[in-house]
């Protein structure tokens, strides 16, 4: 792996790395890191830095409602998958957007303060655009993992404690 491709896996490890941090673990000068840091982000590769979030940890008044909602489209000869994703994108709502292979065209993920508001939105916003022939909602209940990141009180599984 190159330099360039080592310090985007050490960002994707942990975007609160240093400079100095980066330097040490690619073996690289300061000066080269903030240079390809500088390249990645001007080039669009390195599009932000995001926390994860545990949002079992947050009190429930403060968690957003979770959604993953498979959408399948229809496409005509003026209208490419990239134009629709182009329309969806844009509502604040989506957090994510995905073209992916299998039983439905996109993935979807959607945030909102409640699991109306997140119905309403695709109902109003998202059906409603011609192209988008069908929606299927999942809330999210819980998440174990988000982003490589494994979420728990950091026990071991209390089944596997039990002796008979």
């Amino acid at each position: 792996m190159d330099s360039r491709g080592e310090i985007l896996e050490l960002l994707r490890e942990n975007a609160r790395y240093s400079v100095e941090d980066i330097a040490r673990l690619s073996d690289s000068s300061e000066d080269d890191v903030e240079a390809a840091i500088a390249d990645l982000e001007s080039a669009g590769i390195v599009r932000g830095y995001q926390a994860v979030l545990d949002w079992g940890a947050v009190d429930e008044d403060d968690q957003p409602v979770r959604a993953s909602v498979e959408l399948n489209v229809t496409l005509d000869r003026e209208t490419s998958y990239a134009d629709i994703a182009d329309r969806i994108a844009k509502f604040p709502q989506v957090r994510s957007l995905r073209l992916i292979s299998g039983d439905y065209d996109f993935d979807m993920v959607v945030e909102g303060d409640s699991m109306s508001e997140v119905s309403h939105f695709i109902s109003d916003k998202v059906a409603p655009i011609p192209e988008v022939t069908q929606t299927v909602t999942h809330y999210v209940m819980e998440s174990y993992k988000e982003q490589g990141i494994e979420f728990g009180d950091g026990h071991d599984d209390d089944r596997l404690s039990i002796s008979p």
